[in-house]
């Protein structure tokens, strides 16, 4: 059972990880002429193109939906996925790797107030107290309380972590009806499709006919840092519980802000480092069991 443990804890470490690097083939991509719509339809396409044929081996009931149950697929692919992925790639490009992805992880905030609002969850001291600590933690992360971060670059940020939020509210209704591995195949196809329209397809083709990195960093964005972590994600969920693996996940920034400094030359100052600190500190208070405190 260690050992089962201690496999998944890497597993979700590597996912989180692979997560944290998705700034280099967003970024790349961006700068060899492919706007934020088509990054997301890339990765959507993708994703769902390598899940689908994951379940046609693994187990193709796992395809099948109720029809009457699309509304909650358009929940977690448009007002989520889509969203999520458009404002988180729009901020990586606006600001640094390592404030675009602490605002991310907004989150767990957003959730907690949602939650509240859809399912009638109590918001408790302890819950308060941690988005106390976020909340000045996101404006150090980020930079903006020291006015080294734009407008719209928080608004990209805050977007993300509201639309990331989204996928638990309406993830958790379609757990209750569907395996894992569906609503991923799903939610990513329907991003996909709703993305479409808007993708400018014969300008795309066009980037990856003549320039095959598009190729690689477009195949690497929906493998290394999509479809395998998810993988991963999941599978490690089977022997920890899902608040130690959401702990576990914020590895996610920390890789984040390392690969901007190594690749992209970031700077990491005092007061990010402490905005990093508080939010981490935030989620590690959401995911602790205390006895008496917050009843």
């Amino acid at each position: 059972m260690k050992n089962k443990t201690a496999v998944s804890v890497i597993m979700i470490l590597t996912a989180a990880s692979e997560w944290g690097i998705i700034g280099i083939f967003t970024r790349t991509l961006n700068e060899l002429g492919f706007n934020t719509i088509q990054i997301t339809f890339i990765r959507s396409i993708i994703t769902a193109v390598l899940m689908g044929m994951f379940l046609l081996v693994k187990d193709r009931s796992l395809l099948r939906i109720r029809l009457r149950d699309l509304w909650i697929f358009l929940g977690t692919g448009i007002v989520s996925i889509l969203f999520f992925n458009v404002c988180y790639f729009m901020a990586i490009q606006l600001t640094t790797l390592s404030a675009a992805s602490v605002l991310l992880y907004t989150a767990p905030c957003f959730v907690m107030l949602m939650s509240a609002l859809f399912f009638k969850e109590k918001i408790t001291a302890q819950k308060l107290l941690a988005l106390v600590i976020a909340l000045p933690g996101c404006a150090l992360a980020s930079g903006f309380a020291g006015g080294n971060i734009s407008v719209p670059a928080l608004l990209c940020g805050l977007g993300a972590g509201i639309g990331y939020a989204a996928y638990s509210i309406f993830g958790k209704i379609a757990l209750k009806r569907y395996h894992t591995f569906t609503i991923i195949f799903c939610t990513f196809t329907v991003a996909a499709v709703g993305l479409l329209p808007f993708a400018d397809i014969p300008h795309m083709a066009q980037i990856f006919n003549y320039n095959s990195k598009a190729v690689i960093y477009s195949l690497g964005l929906g493998t290394v840092s999509t479809f395998m972590p998810y993988l991963l994600y999941t599978f490690g969920l089977e022997n920890i519980e899902a608040g130690k693996a959401s702990v576990l996940a914020f590895v996610e920034p920390m890789v984040a802000a390392i690969t901007g400094i190594i690749v992209f030359g970031e700077y990491l100052n005092f007061k990010i480092a402490l905005g990093i600190l508080m939010i981490f500190s935030a989620i590690v208070l959401l995911n602790i069991k205390f006895k008496n405190f917050g009843k």
